[in-house]
């Protein structure tokens, strides 16, 4: 038995998404197939942008949780955040708690959403995290990138923090594809290379999707 929170409160979030984020913006979804329809999976989306997070949560075909910053986790939303099945991490420490929750995730057959630059940059997969690799070789789960476009290159005239209303957004997913070279290794040399391939993999459906969506 694992803390991991269940998919049905993911479920919850993604339709509360999906009317929220195609009643805000216009979604433009590309690829949504290429995730995979059952088993654990690891959806790596480049971040540039608070609304990010959502609007993957909205238009992905399955329910998703993602591993958020601690910092996000204030007032109201503290208990709307954990009541629609995502995890609470602390990024200055090695926070145990967070690590089990994510990994039980996938153990159930679920899908964690993970930003692996850590924070919100560019959103070019520049700089990734070890996490990612450690999930996705300890999780035995397949990575899907994901691209958010459109989300960062233009201020809301009434609300400066969002992109202006209406705007298109596209979210491309990626092909599939595994973090480790198949000899279950996973000491720190072996998640290294899996991160040094993971960021060659990301950057190259990143380029990709700005060349398929013309951004």
């Amino acid at each position: 038995m694992n803390d991991a929170p269940s998919a049905r409160s993911a479920e919850v979030g993604r339709r509360i998404g999906v009317p929220l984020m195609y009643g805000l913006w216009r979604p433009r979804v590309l690829g949504a197939w290429k995730v995979p329809a059952t088993g654990p999976a690891i959806l790596a989306v480049n971040h540039s942008h608070n609304v990010d997070g959502p609007m993957v949560m909205g238009v992905a075909p399955r329910p998703t949780h993602f591993l958020i910053k601690k910092e996000a986790f204030v007032g109201p939303l503290d208990p709307f955040l954990r009541g629609i099945g995502q995890l609470k991490v602390d990024r200055t420490t090695a926070d145990r708690t967070a690590v089990t929750r994510a990994l039980g995730v996938l153990a159930d057959g679920g899908v964690l959403g993970i930003f692996p630059e850590g924070t919100r940059g560019e959103g070019d997969f520049a700089a990734l995290r070890a996490g990612l690799a450690y999930f996705a070789v300890r999780g035995r789960a397949p990575i899907v990138p994901v691209a958010v476009l459109g989300s960062s290159e233009r201020r809301g005239r009434l609300i400066k923090g969002l992109p202006p209303l209406r705007s298109r957004i596209d979210v491309v997913f990626g092909d599939s594809f595994q973090a480790d070279d198949g000899s279950g290794r996973r000491t720190r040399k072996a998640l290294d290379e899996a991160t040094a391939r993971i960021q060659k993999q990301l950057a190259a459906h990143l380029e990709n999707a700005r060349r398929l969506t013309g951004r």
